[in-house]
Order: C-alpha cells, then sequence, then structure tokens
C-alpha cells in the first residue's frame, strides 16, 4: 500500500504529534508499506523546499518563507497537489492538531484527485474549538467526501462526535510503543522504600500542561508526608514556562526537593524514570498522553486527571490512580507515599503486564481503518 502521511509540524520540530507520525510511518515502512511523508516543516538546512529521500523514509516539505518558520503554505492545496501527482497514493493519512491549515489544505488536494483520506486528531477539542470545527466541516461536508475520522483516545473521540456529528463514526487509533525500550531490564528495577517518594514528570512546559499547578500539587503532598515520608521531585523538559517554573519552586521552598532538568534525550528520561516511584500528569488537555505510556511500561504507577485521555491506559487502581481535581491528586500522592505495598503492587503489574498501545497492535488498527477508508471511498 502507497501511504502518505500528512503533518504540519514533522522533524526536526519536536512534540508528540511529530514524534508519533515519524515512529508511525517508519514501522510500516519496515513492514513493507510504501510509505512518505508531506509537511510544511523546514529542515535545517539552507533548502527550505524539498524531497528528500533517507534511509527508510521520504520526505516532501512544502514550505513558504514566513516569520518563525510557521508550519503553513499560502498555496498548499495547488502545491501538495503537484506531489500527489508526481508521488501518487492510496490512502492519505492527516494528522491534526486543534489548528492544523496544512493538514486541511491537503485534504482538498487529495480529494480533488479521488484519494482516500484518513484524519486522525491528536488533540482535545474543547468549547472554544469545537464552533470552529463544526463550520468547517459544514463547508468541506467531509462526510460527502468520504472521509474517515479518528482519534488517539476515546475521550478525543467523544470530543469530535460532539462537534462534527454528521461525519458518523469515529474511530480510536491510539498511539503505539515500544515495550521493550522502556522496560527496565532486572538490573535498574529499583524497588520504592518507606519512607521516600520520588516524583517525575516529563512535559514540555507550556501554559496547557499544567507545571505551576503541579508544583503545587507536589507541595501539598509534602506537607501531608512531612515527618514520615521525604517527598522529592524530578520535571523533565523545557519551554516558555520554564522561568516561572523555576520561581513557583523557589517561592514554595522546593529548591531541595524538586529539581527541573531541562530537555533530556530518550536515554535520559529512561534513566530518570528508572530511578522514580510514581509518575504524575496535571494535564487536562491531554488526548493521550504519551510520556505517561512510556512511564507505565517502564513500571512506575501514574496519577493522571480524569478529564485526560490518558485514562485511555492507566485504570484507577490498577496501573495508577485517577483523579478528579486537583485536590484529588494531592490526595492520590498522599496515598502512594504512605502505602508502599499499593504503589509496589502498581509497578509489578505495569512492568508484567504490557500496555494493549504495542506497535504490532497499532500498525494492525491503522492497516484496518485504511481499508475501511478506502472501502468507504470506493462506495461514494
Amino acid at each position: 500500500m502507497r501511504i502518505a502521511h500528512v503533518s504540519d509540524c514533522y522533524a526536526p520540530r519536536t512534540g508528540g504529534i511529530e514524534s508519533q507520525v515519524r515512529a508511525l510511518a517508519e514501522r510500516q515502512w519496515g513492514a513493507g508499506a510504501d510509505v512518505r511523508v508531506i509537511t510544511a516543516t523546514p529542515d535545517d538546512r539552507a533548502s527550505r523546499s524539498a524531497s528528500e529521500a533517507g534511509d527508510a523514509l521520504t520526505v516532501h516539505r512544502v514550505t513558504a518563507s514566513l516569520p518563525f518558520d510557521l508550519p503553513v503554505h499560502p498555496r498548499t492545496r495547488r502545491e501538495v497537489g503537484v506531489v500527489l501527482d508526481r508521488d501518487p497514493v492510496d490512502v492519505l493519512h492527516v494528522h491534526a492538531g486543534v489548528v492544523s491549515p496544512f493538514a486541511w489544505g491537503a485534504m482538498r488536494a487529495a480529494r480533488d484527485r479521488g484519494i482516500p483520506i484518513l484524519v486522525t486528531v491528536h488533540s482535545v477539542w474543547g468549547p472554544v474549538a469545537r464552533p470552529g470545527f463544526a463550520a468547517s466541516e459544514s463547508i468541506a461536508r467531509w462526510g460527502e467526501w468520504g472521509v474517515t475520522l479518528s482519534a488517539v483516545s476515546d475521550l478525543a473521540a467523544a470530543r469530535i462526535r460532539r462537534a462534527v456529528p454528521r461525519t458518523g463514526e469515529v474511530l480510536v487509533l491510539p498511539n503505539g510503543i515500544d515495550v521493550a525500550e522502556w522496560s527496565p531490564p532486572p538490573s535498574r528495577r529499583v524497588e520504592s522504600k518507606a519512607g521516600e517518594l520520588r516524583l517525575v514528570t516529563v512535559m514540555r512546559l507550556a501554559p496547557r500542561k499544567r507545571a505551576i499547578p503541579l508544583v503545587r500539587m507536589i507541595e501539598g503532598a509534602r506537607r501531608a508526608l512531612r515527618g514520615s515520608v521525604e517527598v522529592t521531585a524530578t520535571i523533565v523538559g523545557s519551554g516558555p514556562m520554564m522561568e516561572r517554573a523555576q520561581r513557583a519552586v523557589a517561592r514554595a521552598g522546593l529548591g531541595d526537593a524538586v529539581s527541573l532538568t531541562g530537555r533530556l534525550d530518550r536515554e535520559g528520561v529512561r534513566d530518570v524514570l528508572w530511578g522514580s516511584d510514581v509518575y504524575v500528569q496535571p494535564s487536562v488537555k491531554e488526548s493521550f498522553g504519551l510520556a505517561a505510556l512510556e512511564a507505565r511500561t517502564a513500571g512506575l504507577p501514574v496519577v493522571v486527571r480524569s478529564q485526560s485521555g490518558s485514562t485511555q491506559f492507566i485504570r484507577s487502581g490498577v496501573e495508577g490512580l485517577v483523579a478528579d481535581d486537583d485536590a484529588g491528586m494531592v490526595a492520590s500522592l498522599t496515598q502512594l507515599g504512605r502505602d508502599v505495598d499499593l504503589r509496589t503492587r502498581m509497578a509489578a503489574h505495569n512492568r508484567t503486564v504490557p500496555p494493549q498501545e504495542t506497535w504490532p497492535w497499532v500498525l494492525e488498527e491503522v492497516e484496518q481503518a485504511y481499508r475501511l477508508t478506502q472501502s468507504r471511498a470506493g462506495a461514494r
């Protein structure tokens, strides 16, 4: 099958969508598919718009000279059409966030050529975004085009159904993970100890990830456990909220307890996870939460908000604890700090029971979605 993945953002930019699109495309290529990527993200070289053939993937960069290297193009429909005519495909897999102008333009180019289109939404469409997407569906008539919609979690899919009900069924195509990459070898397994609780999170330090509320959660857990459990935390990641997070840590008097490492590579992230007790995800706008899945696969109990798409793979009392609000997050951390047996049982479960979202399973689900997309397009 000839597959084109379309994403406004792609490597060398880093982020959840970028990493998943690349990982999915590379694994499809490894399984024998004919795969390429179409993106509006320029590369790091002087050439801004080009087709590059690497060891695994061909990447078509449809770019324009814009401030801040914004991943948009004023003539997306025409330029992507040129790429599709030169390098035909059997299905176009569009990866979208809240705002994805390049992706929508590419869909029109594919529709002009009768190419079946699968859209995977990697974000949560909240109250502000939903009216806009409902309007765009009315204009574009996705349902009449035969576009198949999907999302990375049940929670994200439910939001799409409310926004664009005329598109019909919304599939769930979760992100994938390589279990062997994240599972700690026996020599690296560190058992939880009474009297200490080592928290960890991996996030982009941006407002929607809620780093400042996280600092308050850590402060609340330390206060509740003072005198019985020593609480420390490692926050991995960088972003525009770094200085504010550092000031929040200092104001809370947590300078000796909270470490902000900045961005780490995958090996560095694994090392931090394997040396921690509990993973904390404070975001309420997480469509999936790949970092939380990595932590769960690394054997850590995971504490999340119930409004997060990470509840796709975190069940309260099994893989971690699920809280309805920030006070509940503090209560969950406090419970895990006091109950070493509970977090030990959760850790053992997470280490020995792989998540469903492994790459072989995800590839099979995506393949079935492509077949359905082609069938729907052929019936119109």
